[in-house]
């Protein structure tokens, strides 16, 4: 147990669990709002129900430790996912107040993949699995 270990919990706790507050809003709410984008880009609706995998399936196994590696891809995807579908053009602009345009979008999508790419570290619930 190092402080690679912990750095790698506090990432994925930070991530997915900020994640997981946009996916549990979507989960109030309801999907309409992304069927609706979806449909505008001619997507099947159906392919909306898949912002539930990348903003609650994906940020619990990243919490929880288990399948974090797979969790992470699913937040990656899910955001690029999102900015090709939201931002269009617009991906290398930045704000009024100087900061880029999607740097929410990059914090949880870059975070993800950083999960995925390092793994759960030692303080997890999936244990001696390679995908954890």
């Amino acid at each position: 147990m190092t402080g690679n270990d912990l750095g790698k919990l506090l990432l994925r706790v930070l991530v997915g669990g900020l994640m997981l507050l946009h996916g549990l809003h979507k989960v109030v709410a309801g999907p309409a709002e992304i069927v609706a984008i979806v449909s505008h880009y001619g997507w099947p609706a159906s392919f909306a129900y898949g912002v539930y995998l990348g903003e609650v399936v994906g940020p619990i196994m990243m919490i929880l430790g288990i399948y974090a590696r797979i969790g992470g891809i699913l937040v990656f995807l899910d955001m690029v996912i999102g900015v090709l579908l939201t931002r269009g053009g617009a991906v290398w602009a930045l704000n009024a107040h100087g900061g880029w345009v999607i740097e929410l979008e990059a914090f949880y999508g870059l975070g993800g993949l950083a999960v995925s790419l390092m793994g759960a570290g030692a303080y997890k619930l999936g244990k001696g699995h390679w995908l954890n």
